[in-house]
Formats: C-alpha cells, structure tokens, sequence
C-alpha cells in the first residue's frame, strides 16, 4: 500500500506539472478505490495533497519566470469566496452524492479537453474579450468545486487565464498558484469534520513531489493537445467507473 501511494502520487503530479491541473480530480479517486477511504475524508485528504504540490509546482514554475502573481491574487481571492461557500453546501450532502457531481464534473472536463481548443493566448483578441464579470464567475464556479467536491479547478483556470491574455505556460503556472490558495480553503473548511490518515496523505504527496517537477520540466517537450487528449480518455474512463459504483451503491 505504502509504494502503491508514492506511485500514484507520482502520477498526480506528473498531471499537475504537465498541465496545471488533473491532479485532484485523480487524487479523489485513489483514495476512494485504491487506498479505501471514505468519500469526505478522501476530499478533505486530497486537498492537503494536491495543495501542497501545486505549491511547489508554483515555486518551480515562478524560477523559470511562469507565474504571474497578479493575475492569480485577482482570480485567488474570487476563487476563494466560492470554495468557501462550497465547503458550507459539502456539508449537507451525503458522501455518494458528492462523487456522483465528482464524476459528471470529470464528464466536463473531458468534454473540454476533447475538443482541444485553446484562446490565441496572448493576443490583443484574447485581451479584449475577456471582462472582469466573466472572470469573477469563473472563479466562483472553481471555488465551490474546490470545496464542495475537492476538484482543485486547473481544468477551467488554466483556459479562463488563456482567455484573459496569459500565455498557455503562465497560464499553467499561475493555475498551480490558485489552486494551491483553493486547497487551503477548502482544507480549513473540513477540519474537524473529517479523519485524516496523515500517513497516507504523506506517501502520496512524498510521490508527487518528483511526478510535478518531472512534470514542469517534461511541458517544454510535449505536445499540449496530444496529452490533454489522452488525460480526457483516462478522465472518461474513471468517470463511467465512479458513476457505475456510486448508482450501485
């Protein structure tokens, strides 16, 4: 069990790294079908983990001149007020109705991954089309996902960044950044109300640490769209598997 979270750790972070997001929307799953814990405690779990190595990613990220601070204080602090508010309605739902909405919001992402579309990053277009309302529901809508079903958000960051101007690699960056500010929130917002195996929290994390810096230094030699195609895939797959458990269950 100890080498099986370091692995998957590894591979969380490797998402992280690739593409600013993934990470948790992988961690929720591990910990609910591979390392058997309950719905809401695995939430609150996966948000210390993926929290903690967004933040590192950050770092990594920002050396190499990929985060911009302002941009990400702006949609952090909006992005803030939803988590907050999604950790309040996490507490009246039962732990199967959460993954059942985990799952259709991985259905989502896929859905937008699939199509491979991204803003002309960094174009007076891109610049111009973007207003601050838009951005502002953005990051609410990321928020309460963060704290309502533990998904960090990179999936529509990383795009609403795009759309506001940021070139795809600060936009990866900046993402991590958010995401990080997210987790602490929403992390807050369970405790007390959940059980924690800190050992496992740890072995996991212990794995994503090398998986996100193979991850920020591997994004210069990959192909964007191939892999965000392919993580839509394996997104669809854990979704239909989440769905068919929970309606089983």
């Amino acid at each position: 069990m100890h080498v099986t979270g370091v692995v998957l750790g590894f591979v969380i972070g490797l998402s992280l790294g690739l593409l600013g997001g993934g990470g948790s929307i992988l961690t929720v799953p591990v910990f609910v079908y591979i390392l058997g814990f309950g719905a809401k405690d695995s939430i609150a779990m996966s948000l210390a983990v993926v929290g903690t190595t967004s933040l590192v990613g950050a770092v990594g990220h920002w050396r190499e001149g990929h985060v911009n601070v302002r941009a990400a204080t702006i949609f952090g602090a909006v992005a803030i007020v939803g988590t907050y508010l999604g950790t309040r309605l996490a507490t009246r739902l039962s732990g199967a109705e959460q993954l059942a909405i985990f799952a259709a919001v991985m259905l989502v992402a896929a859905g937008y991954m699939l199509r491979g579309r991204q803003a002309d990053a960094g174009s007076p277009a891109a610049q111009t089309s973007a207003s601050v309302a838009s951005t502002a529901i953005r990051g609410l809508v990321v928020g309460s996902l963060t704290g309502l079903v533990g998904v960090g958000g990179g999936f529509l960051i990383v795009p609403a960044l795009v759309w506001s101007g940021l070139p795809m690699r600060d936009a990866v960056g900046t993402s991590l950044l958010v995401i990080a500010m997210n987790c602490v929130m929403g992390f807050y917002g369970y405790v007390g109300q959940v059980k924690v195996a800190w050992l496992s929290v740890a072995l996991v994390t212990a794995g994503t640490m090398p998986g996100i810096a193979t991850g920020t230094y591997a994004m210069r030699f990959v192909s964007q769209q191939a892999l965000r195609r392919g993580f839509a895939v394996l997104l669809l797959g854990v979704a239909a598997y989440m769905l068919y458990r929970t309606l089983r269950a």
